[in-house]
């Protein structure tokens, strides 16, 4: 089962899969764009542009049931956010925070891999099971355009709990008819609170109250972040604070901005001669093109154009992250990727497809053989860059442990 939002929406496909019973994996994607004022032929016009920022959920389910929904790109923070909440002390040793990339639902494993240390118990993984089933539901059934597909699959394992599809359909329906109440002065769960008017915010709300807003309108955590920290749903946040953004005491930015100056500092310059990239492109050009953009940045770029050759060598090379063409004659991108995922030494490595074909399910099978990220061509200078930096971030963030300290 495949198709277009446009012509069937989520709550008529949870719906089919309910009633069949079905046991697999929902796979959603959708495009938005930089601006959000688009009007929605707008929003189709340019639904095929490069200036729009993909994001993807899965949805699991046993015989018609949920038993779990994670974001596509899931780096395991919001599993962070929710234990902030329990006071948790993370202590997860590098190899096992590692191996969790190699699995379905990285976040359902985390959960485990806390499980079986005894960090949490049952009761917790099960009622952050079901916030984080709540909130993808959230943003799934706002959504009216983008693509998805249903893969019939053994169910995710060991299963924890499950949830009918029909009540939480209910709930969070209501909640999004709510929430577009509150528009336009609240629009995104990803807006970042932070205090307008503190000479108002005193005279009018208990010290408390204002000591509270402080702590949490820091222009740092999203709506959505401070749901999880505070173990309660979006709608119910959102609620709360809009008398003060309304009142214009409180507002609420763009989330970007704030992230694209964390990401830059976060990668430096002086660090990136210790990454070594290659490209897998039987275009010559191509990977002139890769070596010149990175090498630019400092980083040591190797091209190889031959894909049988770039097997043997990419061993002694040891690449902290691979770029791989998909469509490349004698060996194609897919096949080399399943190869190097079989290797104890790729298992973990970031695995960037590109390819030339802009399809979902590319990037489905890219995902399937175990490939960390797709990059459409052509590709340009900041597109590669931002990928790449991604994921050499991401990969020092596995070697460290965070933790939460109990006060």
């Amino acid at each position: 089962m495949r198709g277009n939002l446009s012509e069937i929406d989520i709550r008529s496909i949870l719906q089919l899969i309910e009633l069949g019973q079905r046991t697999g994996q929902l796979l959603v994607e959708t495009c938005f764009h930089n601006s959000d004022k688009l009007t929605k032929d707008e929003a189709v016009k340019h639904r095929h542009t490069r200036n729009c920022q993909r994001q993807s959920w899965f949805v699991f389910f046993l015989n018609g049931q949920i038993i779990y929904c994670q974001e596509g790109d899931s780096n395991l923070l919001r599993i962070d956010d929710y234990l902030r909440h329990y006071r948790v002390e993370i202590r997860l040793e590098e190899k096992q925070l590692a191996s969790l990339g190699l699995q379905s639902a990285p976040e359902y494993g985390y959960l485990w891999a806390l499980l079986e240390r005894n960090i949490i118990n049952p009761k917790i993984a099960q009622s952050i099971i079901h916030h984080l089933v709540h909130e993808t539901l959230f943003d799934l059934l706002s959504l009216h355009q983008g693509n998805f597909v249903f893969l019939q699959d053994a169910a995710l394992a060991p299963q924890l709990t499950s949830l009918e599809i029909a009540p939480l359909m209910a709930t969070v329906t209501q909640q999004v008819q709510e929430w577009k109440q509150l528009y336009p002065h609240i629009q995104s769960p990803e807006q970042l609170p932070i205090l307008a008017d503190i000479v108002q915010l005193n005279s009018s709300l208990p010290t408390a109250t204002v000591s509270k807003l402080q702590q949490w309108a820091d222009g740092k955590t999203s709506l959505r972040q401070l749901a999880r920290h505070l173990n309660r749903d979006i709608l119910t946040v959102a609620k709360a604070i809009y008398p003060y953004v309304q009142q214009g005491w409180l507002q609420l930015v763009d989330s970007v901005a704030n992230n694209s100056k964390t990401h830059k500092q976060v990668t430096r310059m002086e660090d990136r001669h210790r990454v070594r990239i290659v490209c897998i492109d039987d275009t010559t050009t191509i990977g002139e093109t890769v070596e010149s953009i990175l090498k630019a940045q400092g980083y040591e770029a190797i091209a190889l154009s031959n894909p049988l050759e770039a097997l043997s060598l990419i061993f002694r090379l040891q690449p902290d992250l691979i770029l791989c063409d998909i469509a490349m004659p004698e060996l194609d991108g897919y096949e080399i990727c399943a190869m190097l995922r079989q290797s104890t030494a790729f298992r973990f490595i970031p695995i960037i497809m590109l390819t030339g074909k802009d399809g979902f399910i590319d990037r489905v099978r890219a995902t399937m053989v175990g490939a960390t990220d797709y990059l459409t061509k052509p590709f340009g200078d900041t597109e590669l860059l931002m990928l790449v930096e991604k994921y050499v971030e991401a990969q020092s963030f596995v070697g460290t442990q965070t933790r939460y300290k109990t006060c």
